[in-house]
């Protein structure tokens, strides 16, 4: 019976010794993080490094803002006001985290541990009609305040501990082996503990990989989100308008030279010397001369001074072709 007993509380105890070792195994593993803010230009920026065997396997670069609603009494001190705190994620924070095949996690804690940020990764593959395609997220965030820290709440009613959490979230989506990169705000809601109150998460800045970091601290391809390459699109389309607006102008510039010498060079006069002086004059075709009255030949004989005194000035020794033949003999005898 000693022998049966004893081997009946061996399989107990040593379920627990697997659990603490596993556990003391993912505290090894959380323990090899690096805070590396201090090499952002950006002040409000915050660089997080995950390592595990000595790889980068997490990467995280962003600006973290939180509003938080909390009540307070009026002056009359029955009625309640809503306040509102904003919460930055401050450089010098302390990190925890560790990386998975399909999971990844990376927690923060900061101003004596009075606030907490956790975010978590997932990896998925989902069949496309290109075939299987594999994608990872940002699937849960939880943020953890105390509203009774000094700094950032003022005389909060239900001073204490909250969670806020995330519900349903599938945000930061990028195809699987791409690092995703934002610099536009983005806003995620996450219902708070507190009753009747949500917590806004604003993140900008953002450059982050959970899976699949080739190189030691680098990221891999970018993947950008929609409203960067939309901005991005609305930066470039002006200097494209610009360029097209700028080559209509010089093709417009260069067939309306081209037509003028041409125009130019249609104009042939010729002035014999005989008894009979002959007048012979060329119109564009797009203005044919039609004599029908009096005004009409009026018209027509300024127009042959004019060719007179324009061969006078110029004289033309090349003899052209007139295609509309319209010829006009002298009156003058």
């Amino acid at each position: 019976m000693d022998r049966q007993g004893r081997a009946v509380l061996g399989v107990p105890t040593l379920g627990v010794l697997l659990m603490l070792f596993h556990t003391l195994a993912q505290i090894v593993a959380e323990q090899e993080v690096e805070n590396l803010s201090g090499l952002s230009t950006n002040p409000e920026k915050d660089i997080f490094v995950v390592r595990e065997n000595g790889t980068t396997c997490l990467m995280a670069e962003f600006a973290a803002k939180f509003i938080v609603p909390y009540d307070v009494w009026a002056s009359n001190y029955v009625d309640l006001i809503t306040e509102q705190a904003d919460i930055a994620l401050t450089r010098g924070a302390e990190v925890q985290g560790h990386c998975g095949h399909n999971e990844s996690e990376l927690q923060v804690f900061w101003v004596d541990r009075a606030y907490s940020l956790k975010m978590l990764f997932v990896k998925e593959s989902h069949n496309t009609s290109k075939g299987p395609e594999a994608t990872w997220r940002l699937s849960k965030v939880q943020f953890v305040y105390d509203s009774s820290e000094k700094t950032h709440f003022k005389d909060a009613v239900r001073a204490g501990k909250h969670t806020a959490n995330s519900h349903h979230l599938s945000a930061l989506v990028t195809p699987a082996g791409k690092s995703y990169e934002c610099q536009a705000q983005q806003s995620i809601s996450l219902a708070s503990s507190d009753p009747q109150k949500t917590v806004t998460m604003i993140l900008s800045a953002v450059h982050i990989q959970p899976f699949d970091i080739v190189s030691d601290f680098v990221f891999s391809e970018e993947h950008k989100c929609p409203v960067d390459e939309r901005e991005q699109l609305e930066e470039t389309l002006p200097l494209i308008l610009g360029l097209i607006l700028g080559l209509v102008i010089v093709v417009t510039l260069v067939i309306y030279h081209i037509h003028h010498k041409m125009t130019a060079n249609q104009l042939a006069c010729s002035l014999p010397l005989s008894i009979h002086t002959q007048y012979n004059l060329t119109l564009p075709a797009a203005r044919p001369l039609k004599v029908t009255h009096a005004s009409g030949w009026r018209s027509a004989c300024l127009v042959i001074v004019l060719g007179m005194f324009h061969c006078y000035l110029h004289p033309v020794t090349l003899q052209h072709q007139n295609p509309f033949n319209v010829t006009m003999q002298s009156f003058w005898t």
